[in-house]
């Protein structure tokens, strides 16, 4: 894929205006170009007294029909092939401003997090269609919005941490935040990546109504005749466990919590941990222990910061994110080499390393960000 090329679908008819990610056979996964896009016409239609609603919704990728149909799929995330790219043409002596005119890597991050705080703090209502497929920049996207429409087919999760990663596009604010903001429930969500059904979003605060899949149409046509549900917030499955497992003090703790279990669900979490990297899964669990705490600019700029240290360096330093994005996603060998490979031998310092700033507050490329939250 060209990384410039935009794959997105912009109108506005009697106040209305709607947006379509259209990028179905890659489920929409995010490019810079269609960041660019989409916060071109957010900017646009906050400014425009004639818009009163802004919809946002995917595509799907019908392979019997070779063509896409609305809905089914909103996004997978960012382009992570393009992420593995944008690495290892990176020239060495290029400075951040050439960077961002370049439309590197930094630039993505940089105006994926602006465009995930403005819908957080847009004007207007935005109605986010989260049907099918919601991951990482996905999440990012749809978070903010005033009504998170899930469905049956809806599948969530913030999977980053299996690639070498974190939860990012302000996930340590959201995840922080779920179940009431129980310490353990974002912890969970957070590490594992465990993949969500609708209905389970809504019971952890991350969607608003669960609506049948067949009524999107109608409410996409009229969103003003739409008269959401009362809301059914089921209690949390497992959330007792969650919070006896994942609410200890550290990753080690944690494991040993999972190992001492003999029930099926802890063993289910404890593959899931065994598989991601040791030190990305500490910089996680610390991530979101400390945006329980702050705003969501704060935890934006935190998470600029940590991505920068994520992929800082390489390809002359090993980075465990590039690692997993080889392992998982290019080579498809699925066996990275995470350094270190022990969670025992991950060290604070290692972790606190990702927390420190590479710029000062003056120079730190989301210092626009302001919010009370």
């Amino acid at each position: 894929m060209n990384p410039n090329e935009s794959h997105i679908v912009a109108s506005s008819e009697g106040g209305i205006a709607r947006l379509t990610l259209h990028r179905p056979k890659a489920l929409n996964a995010l490019s810079l170009a269609m960041i660019r896009d989409i916060s071109k016409a957010l900017f646009a239609w906050r400014d425009d007294p004639a818009i009163t609603h802004v919809l946002l919704r995917g595509t799907k990728w019908n392979k019997t029909s070779e063509a896409s149909e609305p809905f089914g799929a909103f996004c997978a995330g960012g382009d992570i092939r393009y992420f593995h790219e944008a690495v290892y043409s990176k020239p060495s002596d290029a400075s951040y401003d050439e960077a961002l005119n370049r439309g590197s890597l930094e630039a993505f991050f940089t105006e994926e997090y602006t465009l995930n705080h403005l819908i957080h703090h847009y004007p207007k209502p935005v109605i986010a269609f989260m049907d099918g497929v919601v991951m990482g920049g996905g999440m990012g996207l749809t978070q903010g919005a005033s009504t998170r429409i899930v469905t049956e087919r809806t599948k969530m999760a913030m999977p980053e941490t299996a690639i070498g990663l974190f939860p990012d596009v302000g996930g340590g604010y959201f995840l922080s935040r779920c179940g009431e903001s129980a310490v353990g429930v974002g912890e969970y969500l957070a590490l594992t990546g465990q993949m969500l059904s609708g209905q389970e979003a809504v019971s952890m605060g991350l969607a608003d109504v669960l609506i049948e899949s067949q009524k999107l149409l109608a409410i996409w046509n009229d969103p003003r005749s739409f008269v959401p549900p009362a809301k059914n917030r089921q209690p949390i499955a497992h959330l007792d466990v969650m919070q006896k497992h994942f609410a200890h003090a550290t990753i080690q703790e944690i494991v040993q919590s999972l190992q001492s279990s003999d029930s099926d669900w802890a063993k289910d979490a404890l593959v899931k941990l065994q598989k991601n990297s040791p030190l990305m899964l500490a910089v996680t669990l610390e991530q979101v222990r400390r945006a329980r705490q702050i705003r969501l600019a704060d935890d934006l700029r935190m998470e600029r910061d940590m991505v920068f240290h994520s992929f800082a360096g390489t390809p002359n330093k090993h980075s465990d994110t590039v690692e997993g994005i080889r392992a998982l996603v290019i080579d498809k060998d699925h066996a990275p080499k995470w350094q270190p490979e022990r969670i025992k031998d991950v060290t604070p310092a290692m972790v606190d390393a990702f927390f420190v700033s590479p710029w000062t507050a003056s120079e730190h490329p989301l210092r626009h960000l302001g919010d009370s939250r």
